[in-house]
């Protein structure tokens, strides 16, 4: 085998290695969901810092099958019974309410949880507007807030989503 093949094929694994390494670990938070009046839904939320992305993890469950509007609102208070005390979507950059795939959109936007036929739901996810411990799209004090119904993305400022089954405080961790 030719000797110049084999430094070039070692040197493009080395570098296919450097260019598909992780980013590296950042801060942490979590938040435990509780329902809100009259509601089941529970759970826990994970975010990561990775780079200039946070990594999300969800787990609810006690909600009903289908599509639920899914948010970090602005403040971390989960005091009320219906969660209204939790305030708005997390806005810190004045954009619309939009999908969580889009630029123009708020900081609490995140993809919708989906429950299964036994209420249950998964979320794993990166979003690229917030933060864990710092700035104004930091993330830790305020809330995440589950709702009854799917978000459109597209009514301002809400989604329309309805209310709030489920709320909870995310703090570092």
């Amino acid at each position: 085998m030719n000797q110049a093949f084999v430094w070039i094929a070692a040197g493009a694994v080395v570098a296919g290695c450097t260019m598909m390494a992780p980013a590296p670990a950042g801060p942490s938070a979590t938040t435990t969901l509780a329902p809100t009046q009259g509601n089941s839904a529970k759970g826990t939320v994970s975010f990561a810092q990775r780079g200039d992305k946070v990594v999300v993890v969800a787990k609810v469950s006690g909600l009903t099958p289908g599509s639920h509007g899914f948010h970090i609102h602005e403040k971390g208070d989960c005091s009320s019974p219906d969660a209204m005390s939790a305030g708005g979507h997390f806005n810190p950059t004045a954009k619309p309410h939009a999908h969580p795939s889009t630029t123009e959109r708020h900081a609490g936007d995140m993809p919708m949880l989906v429950a299964d036929g036994s209420g249950n739901a998964s979320l794993t996810t990166e979003l690229d507007v917030i933060t864990i411990g710092g700035g104004a799209t930091d993330i830790v004090g305020k809330a995440v807030i589950v709702h009854t119904d799917p978000d459109d993305f597209k009514t301002q400022p809400t989604g329309n989503a309805g209310g709030r089954v489920a709320c909870g405080v995310i703090r570092r961790s």
